[in-house]
């Protein structure tokens, strides 16, 4: 079975991964992560880090002559900012004269992190808890996405809100995103969005979008919002509805609810089917050329923990980012004063990248359920058995 690690801190040496189970014979370039990571850092509303880092691959094992090995693969992605934090995050040394954080920022893992671990500089939680660890984790998934892509299983994403922006006529948004999928696949919705500041599909919204962003940021504020990702190929079976815990929904969700600053999950309609009627809420069959085929897909593609062979529809909140250049109340937990919190570089708005890293997350998630069905050590093995 495919499974990821990733290490590292925001501003240390490097981010680093190894993924295992990937099967044999698999082709795959840095390029191909590259492009994924470089579709990462875009988006209007990201801060200056952005500026600062490219992000690159290395592939240090697994991989001989652009095809994988079935061995694990490992690996990294250089901190170009390390050079302006080789003393502040040094592996040696007794780190005396480097000033201590104290003083939490509110809705971050500061706090519970000095807690838990018995800090007494928050820095230690700051640069592993940071969103930073998401380009190592989209590095990771993209090895499982490209296993997809062989098997026809594409992946896609667009931002939906940001703040209160959204688009005006949801179901000719829905209908236009139907359409591109069924002419191509998943991935036309992820091109698409690629080419908009905020990935939004529709202009309107995204001029809206890139104001509140703006407006947003004047104010020393931060905007979260609401993305969804689209995966099309998927045959029916995949999942189960046996146990708990081999659900597909309930595995996917797990994973979209991983990323940082993700609190809402759902599939397909999830949230508005529970407001309507059971006669509105389930996606009915009819027969067509004596297959069964759905006019609708409210269940988002999922039925009892398993793949129903409709498009699988995931959406994720990303609440605001908890750093703002306006800063809320705090404590400094040295002193136990009263102050107001810190503030530590960070973007207003990075809903856009969040969708791009949904997108990557769930690619190991339905590999595996995948080879969990088909088995094999090979990527031609797999396709036979497919």
């Amino acid at each position: 079975m495919i499974r990821y690690f990733t290490a590292g801190e925001s501003h240390g040496q490097a981010l680093v991964g190894i993924i295992e189970g990937v099967p044999a014979g698999l082709p795959l370039t840095a390029e191909y992560i590259n492009h994924h990571l470089r579709r990462r850092q875009q988006g209007y509303g990201r801060g200056g880090r952005m500026r600062i880092e490219t992000d690159t691959v290395e592939i240090l094992s697994g991989v001989r002559f652009g095809k994988t090995l079935g061995s694990p693969i490992a690996l990294m992605v250089r901190n170009k900012d390390w050079q302006n934090w080789t003393e502040k995050m040094a592996v040696e040394g007794t780190g005396k004269g480097i000033e201590k954080i104290t003083v939490p920022r509110p809705g971050h893992a500061d706090y519970v992190g000095s807690v838990k671990y018995g800090f007494d500089d928050i820095r230690n939680v700051i640069d592993r808890a940071s969103a930073r660890e998401t380009a190592m984790r989209v590095a990771c998934c993209s090895v499982a996405r490209r296993l997809l892509e062989e098997l026809g299983i594409h992946i896609g994403s667009h931002v939906l809100s940001i703040g209160r922006v959204e688009t005006k006529n949801i179901d000719a948004l829905n209908s236009m995103i139907r359409t591109l999928v069924q002419k191509e696949n998943a991935w036309s919705i992820g091109s698409a969005a690629d080419r908009s500041e905020v990935r939004m599909l529709e202009k309107g919204t995204e001029t809206r979008a890139i104001a509140a962003i703006k407006a947003c940021k004047k104010k020393g504020d931060t905007l979260g919002g609401i993305f969804e990702v689209i995966v099309s190929g998927v045959p029916v079976g995949l999942g189960s509805y046996v146990h708990y815990d081999r659900k597909l929904d309930g595995r996917l969700a797990q994973a979209v609810m991983s990323i940082h600053a993700v609190k809402g999950v759902e599939i397909g309609d999830g949230f508005e089917n529970a407001r309507r009627f059971g006669s509105e809420a389930h996606d009915e069959f009819i027969s067509s050329s004596k297959k069964a085929v759905r006019p609708s897909n409210r269940a988002g593609g999922l039925e009892g923990g398993v793949s129903n062979g409709e498009n699988i529809i995931i959406r994720g909140a990303m609440k605001p980012i908890a750093t703002l250049a306006n800063p809320l109340r705090s404590i400094d937990i040295k002193s136990g004063k009263n102050v107001t919190s810190r503030y530590e570089r960070s973007d207003v708005c990075a809903v856009p990248a969040c969708a791009v890293i949904g997108e990557a997350v769930v690619a190991p998630e339905l590999a595996n359920v995948l080879l969990e069905k088909m088995g094999g050590d090979s990527l031609k093995e797999v396709k036979k058995r497919m």
